[in-house]
This record gives structure tokens, sequence and C-alpha cells, in this order.
């Protein structure tokens, strides 16, 4: 009789652990990559362990569909190639644009569409009024930044060899922007276009509101960012995944979208 119970207990244990490693074999992980860009996307310290706001939501949605997500935080190039590569599944803001290279396909709902302004020295007059009036000025951009989708107009005036010696491409990890505002606080560059709460929120953490302004008008369109998936992704997964972004961040759009804002101190409203 005791011999039976022990047959039993190991049959019991064999089946645990069985179904154990079943389970982690078909556990859902999404591999998410993006870079630094608060408050909207925020590399994690010890000290401050959010991520920001997108990020917050991204793992509001697809851990509701039983999904782990896994971090890689990494330069904006960098990630684009590792989506492209398939070493990530997604990233989940990139400018939308029609010339985007291949590798990845978009979902369908945007992450935010940004108001975008200019950041300038304090005392500076200058303000944009058209393509005209970039001429002279040290404009600040990042590798692989693509401003198209806003003005096309923009896009190529900084992609101009002729204006090459007017545009700084500051490349790093994480303090890209932090550096373009130290940047234009010493007079190395002019002016740097992004994100309106970007620009606010950056100006407020760096304590520059007494060098530096916000400036508006900024450029012709509003700044759209898309979540984008690995093309490397089965086209059934890949759509998938797609859908559950869709519908959640339709789902989210209101007191949700708002909690998240409200969380980093920041609002869509005028």
């Amino acid at each position: 009789m005791l011999k039976g119970n022990k047959l039993r207990m190991i049959s019991l244990l064999m089946f645990a652990l069985v179904a154990g490693v079943s389970s982690v074999s078909h556990a859902k992980t999404l591999k998410v990559c993006y870079d630094q860009w608060p408050p909207m996307t925020i590399f994690p310290t010890k000290a401050a362990p959010e991520r920001g706001v997108v990020i917050d939501m991204v793992e509001q949605i697809y851990s509701s569909k039983g999904y782990t997500l896994e971090y890689f935080e990494v330069p904006l190039a960098r990630g684009l190639d590792m989506v492209a590569e398939g070493l990530c599944d997604m990233l989940p803001e990139y400018l939308y644009s029609k010339n985007s290279e291949k590798g990845f396909s978009y979902a369908d709902e945007a992450t935010f569409s940004y108001a975008s302004a200019f950041v300038v020295r304090k005392n500076d007059p200058w303000r944009y009024q058209g393509i005209q009036s970039l001429n002279g000025k040290r404009i600040a951009t990042g590798p692989g930044w693509d401003y198209s989708s806003m003005s096309a107009g923009y896009q190529n005036y900084i992609d101009d060899p002729k204006n090459a010696n007017f545009v700084e491409v500051i490349a790093g990890y994480d303090d890209v922007v932090d550096r373009i505002f130290q940047m234009i606080n010493e007079n190395r560059v002019d002016l740097y276009a992004d994100n309106e709460l970007v620009l606010q929120y950056v100006l407020n953490q760096l304590n520059l509101n007494d060098d530096l302004i916000v400036v508006r008008p900024g450029l012709e369109k509003n700044l759209v960012e898309m979540p984008i998936f690995s093309n490397k992704i089965p086209s059934e997964k890949r759509q998938e995944l797609i859908n559950i972004w869709n519908q959640g961040r339709l789902a989210m759009k209101g007191k949700k979208e708002q909690a998240l804002l409200s969380k980093y101190k920041v609002s869509l409203e005028e």
C-alpha cells in the first residue's frame, strides 16, 4: 500500500513537471525595442523605474492578452535594425513615413498624434515661417529620425548635402535630446523640432526654463507615431499582434489615456 502511494506521488510529480514545461513552452513573450524619448518612452533606473506613457500603454494592452513583455532599451537606429532583423517583435513609436525602409509593418492605430514645436535660446527671436526661415540656422537631429510625415520640405532640407554644415546629427544611447538642449544653450546649435510634450518635459527636467524656450508654430503637420512590427514574424501571428494593438489602443481613448498622461504630469490638452 505504501509502495502504491509512492508510485502515485511520483506520477503526480512527473505530471506537474510535464505540465509546467508545457506551460513555459507555450508562454507568450513580446520582445519590445524602444528608444529614450521621455516622457513617452523612458529607460528605467533603480531610482526611477518608470518606463513612460507609451510603454505603460503597451504593457497594459498586451499583458491583458496573456503576454509577458521583454524590453530592449536601445537607440532608435539600432531598434529599427533589431525589428527588421527579427530580434525584436515590435517598436512602439516610429514616425509614420511612406518612405520607410522595408523590414517592418505599421499598425493601423497610432500611439498618439502630437503637435510639434521648436526649442531655441530664450533671447533668439527666430520663429519657424516655412523652409526659407531655416537658412543659416544650425539644426539638431538624431540618427534615423524622419520628419517627412510632418514636413516633407523640412526632411528634404536636413537631407540636402548643401545644408550638411548646418545640420548636426547627435548620436548616443539614452541622452540625445538632453544633449541637444545643452548644445542649444551653449550656442553650438540653434534649434530643434520635436513633440511639444517632450520639449516641455525635458526643459523642466534640465531646469533650463530661464535659458531656453519652446516656440510655435511647429512643423506643418502633427507628429504621428505608429507601432511597427517585424516582418520576420509569420504574417498570421504579426496580424494578430497588430489587431491586439489596434483594439487595445482604441479601448484606451479617453479616461484611461488621460490617466497615463497625468501619471507623468503631461497633457495633450491645449
